[in-house]
């Protein structure tokens, strides 16, 4: 059985690359990221898994207020 991670590869790097740490795992090594850093990194996509359920929350709310 694979072990498939909870975040994309993608979706690791962009979050590295947007609190301004992405240089260091430009290559694939994660060696140098700090604990800090990983640990900015589950706030931020917590944060964004928050926002896009909320948002999605209220567009299917909306859709719904119309369907009727």
């Amino acid at each position: 059985m694979g072990n498939k991670g909870v975040m994309s590869q993608q979706t690791k790097d962009k979050l590295a690359h947007d609190l301004g740490f992405g240089e260091k795992v430009e290559d694939g090594d994660w060696s140098d990221v700090t604990t800090g850093e990983v640990g900015s990194m589950v706030r931020e996509a917590i944060k964004r898994g928050e926002q896009a359920m909320a948002e999605e929350a209220k567009f299917n709310g909306q859709a719904h207020q119309n369907a009727e």
